[in-house]
């Protein structure tokens, strides 16, 4: 048998290993899921098994809270925020992006767009490479932002990002017009303005234009491809407060610990 590498570890029955965090912020309908297929598709990943792909996508929405069911009336009329940060369970995307981190297989739940509600389906994440986490407040928290080896804001013109998002609303979550435009301009665009715009200033790479910028795609997917073929003795050591792991996280300089830029 041959012998393992030094940042592998057996968790949950599964080979585990440290990954290469990034996290992808930006608007609504931005293209950070976009960006973040294309990267998966230009390393060759998406026609692989879950369980054999190195680089792996998980979404913010996947961490929405609960509504109360007075919440839940109010998003049924298009007047709940949902771009807010209180509209996110943070600890508990802080708890799955810790365990990712530890080496550790873990279950994300699949968001409802039609209910506003987390459903029943979840689809597990493997040990991988390479962990890409994209959402609209991915930086906002300090906790979550400080985790990350490497933060990406995906920056799409607002005019673009509302025609994007009012056909998306409409055909694959059933919204009505009035409702799509009544809830971007009293919600989305404040929140965006508030919670999410003041975020880029803590990206490492600023993406203009999304998914469009083939160029910016290429030169991040050009880096993953670069650390994918690292030896675990050549990646740094960074230290995770609660994380318990006497293995290497790979990533880039060392953090002061401090919240806000980390480099």
């Amino acid at each position: 048998m041959s012998e393992k590498p030094a940042d592998y570890s057996v968790t949950n029955g599964f080979e585990s290993k440290t990954p290469f965090l990034i996290g992808v912020a930006g608007g609504t309908a931005s293209g950070k899921s976009t960006v973040c297929q294309r990267i998966m598709e230009k390393l060759g990943q998406q026609q692989k098994e879950q369980t054999e792909r190195r680089v792996v996508c998980i979404s913010q929405d996947s961490f929405y809270r609960s509504l109360t069911t007075s919440e839940r009336v109010r998003a049924e009329r298009g007047q709940f925020n949902f771009d807010h940060p209180d509209a996110f369970d943070d600890k508990k995307l802080l708890t799955t992006l810790k365990d990712i981190l530890a080496g550790k297989k873990v279950e994300v739940p699949e968001y409802d767009y039609i209910t506003n509600s987390i459903s029943d389906r979840s689809h597990s994440i493997y040990p991988a490479d390479v962990v890409l986490i994209e959402g609209i407040l991915v930086f906002y928290f300090p906790e979550v932002r400080d985790l990350f080896h490497m933060k990406l804001f995906v920056d799409t013109d607002s005019d673009t990002r509302l025609a994007r998002r009012v056909p998306r609303d409409i055909m694959e979550r059933g919204r009505d017009l009035e409702q799509v435009l009544n809830q971007y301009m009293n919600f989305v665009k404040p929140a965006f303005e508030e919670f999410c715009l003041p975020t880029k200033k803590f990206a490492d790479v600023i993406i203009p234009r999304g998914a469009d910028n083939l160029v910016a795609i290429d030169l991040i997917v050009q880096h993953i491809s670069e650390y994918l073929k690292r030896s675990p003795a050549e990646k740094p050591v960074l230290e995770y407060p609660g994380i318990s792991r006497s293995t290497s996280v790979p990533g880039s300089p060392q953090r002061s610990g401090k919240s806000g830029r980390p480099h």
